[in-house]
């Protein structure tokens, strides 16, 4: 396997100049506990943040292409403050490891060897776009590890017209360029059994929909969302970046969903 940049670095502690500790704290939010680490699991070092108490509920939120963890930071500890958030680098994004190969079914089983590595066997998922997509694939394979389900104007698996990819920017970027064109032929041309196993999908699950500013076909996001035995859609006019345009309003909807309170009659 060849990295295509720097290995990702061994786990430290997180700076206090960080621009999502800014917002935090100009929100006047306590401040967070979050701490960097690295993991190495087959064919791929995964980098993660962490927040929140250890021992707490657990949950992973998965950010979009092109994103990486701290894309979360503008939203927490307010969208998870019971919970112990584990906030990955998906493969080729970030400080985790760029190995060449790349795809959502390849991030989905990232995220399994990831929860196999750190000892948890269930977890809370959240995911924006693209990582909304690992998230579903992981709950439709592995429906007994995800306790609840949020998504976020994610791409339903349905065809869509392919267009040409983007040329490779002349400035640096935090993931690898060849993401874009394997994921991106995954979600023009998705796997047929990706709709039909939403039926499987037991996580309550909440999808939480950009409106009709957003580029993802809001009717392809409702009509995914039926298939889902357990599953509401709220709409939060802002756009395809729900978390960043509308923080208070996403955390709003988001926050008492996930609230582990009055949970005792799910398995």
């Amino acid at each position: 396997m060849t990295d295509h940049r720097t290995p990702a670095q061994p786990a430290h502690e997180d700076h206090q100049g960080d621009q999502g500790d800014q917002r935090h704290r100009a929100r006047g939010g306590r401040e967070p506990h979050r701490t960097h680490r690295t993991v190495d699991l087959p064919g791929v070092a995964l980098a993660y943040r962490e927040h929140g108490t250890p021992g707490a509920p657990a949950l992973v939120l998965l950010h979009a292409l092109g994103e990486r963890a701290r894309d979360w930071d503008g939203v927490l500890p307010e969208l998870a403050p019971h919970h112990h958030v584990f906030a990955l680098d998906l493969r080729g994004h970030g400080d985790s490891g760029w190995p060449g190969a790349y795809g959502v079914d390849l991030m989905r089983d990232d995220v399994v060897a990831f929860l196999d590595a750190l000892g948890l066997d269930r977890v809370d998922v959240v995911g924006h776009s693209m990582g909304g997509v690992v998230a579903y694939l992981l709950a439709q394979e592995h429906p007994g590890r995800v306790g609840r389900l949020v998504l976020e104007d994610v791409p339903a698996p349905y065809p869509r017209p392919a267009s040409p990819v983007a040329a490779v920017p002349d400035e640096p970027v935090d993931f690898d360029w060849a993401v874009v064109q394997a994921v991106k032929v995954q979600l023009d041309t998705p796997d047929p059994v990706w709709l039909e196993r939403m039926a499987v999908v037991t996580a309550p699950t909440l999808v939480v929909a950009g409106g009709p500013t957003s580029h993802v076909p809001q009717d392809r996001i409702a009509a995914m969302a039926d298939r889902i035995p357990d599953c509401r859609v709220v709409t939060v006019d802002a756009g395809h970046l729900v978390h960043h345009s509308r923080p208070v309003e996403y955390v709003a909807v988001v926050a008492p969903f996930l609230d582990p309170a009055g949970r005792s009659g799910e398995l």
